[in-house]
């Protein structure tokens, strides 16, 4: 069994919780410490005992809140080599180094990292397993290749990117330049590309599918859920196994039980 929390997700934050009951890991840590600290205890844990951070990469709203809680506790941070090159990591924290696509283990928890297209030093997504259950987690990717297709596959739960809505991006505030950035093979993924995914490449194996990293300027909850939910319903039976989840950048989702 896992239990699954997304803490935050988004451009202002991100940080997953994960536990087996016996270990305890958070992916990523762009909040800040003192929403890690409240919404842990919600669960009655404390960061201390957390056994492992995984990062993902090196973006700021990933990373941002390592700082201060590595200043109050000891947790081994598991990361690539390249993506802890940089002024942003702190050659004084506890470094587990992994290599991207080569398991390893955290506690009871098996880690497969997998290479994910986006513009930063070596970005990951994670399989986590315990005891037959599989997790995928994937968000800040530009395109779906065919590698994550597969990795993705006999997941029981799903937390992937729906960043954008296409049009909303193209109308919306943001200078050419970024727009150009977002929609590029090493930007972020859309509704529309999530939606074919889950329509033409999704196996069904998952019970929940959570929807990440939405754009609070170029995308909206509606027509993210409205997005997946009708890929879902177009492929056989799909909708009604799966329940789709919104993850929020403000609060954390409910406990997500996987078994």
């Amino acid at each position: 069994m896992l239990k699954v929390r997304i803490l935050g997700s988004g451009s202002g934050g991100n940080a997953t919780l994960v536990s087996s009951g016996q270990t305890h890991i958070l992916i990523d840590c762009g909040l800040s410490t003192r929403r890690i600290v409240r919404d842990l205890a919600e669960l009655g844990l404390s960061p201390d005992r957390l056994d492992g951070i995984l990062i993902s990469h090196e973006h700021h709203d990933h990373t941002k809140g390592l700082d201060t809680l590595l200043k109050n506790i000891t947790v081994p941070l598991y990361l690539t080599e390249a993506t802890a090159t940089g002024k942003w990591c702190n050659p004084d924290w506890p470094r587990r180094p992994f290599v991207c696509g080569e398991p390893f283990q955290v506690g009871n928890l098996e880690i497969v990292p997998f290479p994910v297209p986006h513009d930063a030093a070596e970005p990951c997504g994670f399989l986590i397993r315990c005891r037959g259950v599989q997790l995928a987690h994937v968000t800040d990717l530009g395109t779906m290749t065919e590698l994550i297709r597969q990795r993705l596959r006999r997941s029981h739960c799903l937390v992937i990117e729906s960043n954008h809505d296409e049009e909303m991006l193209k109308i919306g505030p943001y200078p050419w330049p970024l727009k150009q950035r977002v929609l590029s093979r090493v930007g972020h993924l859309s509704n529309r590309a999530l939606a074919d995914f889950l329509e033409t490449d999704f196996d069904g194996d998952a019970g929940h599918v959570v929807l990440a990293h939405l754009s609070q300027q170029n995308n909206h909850p509606g027509l993210a859920l409205d997005s997946a939910g009708g890929a879902l319903s177009r492929r056989t039976g799909a909708a009604r196994a799966c329940r789709l989840i919104l993850a929020g950048q403000g609060s954390p989702t409910p406990v997500i039980t996987i078994e």
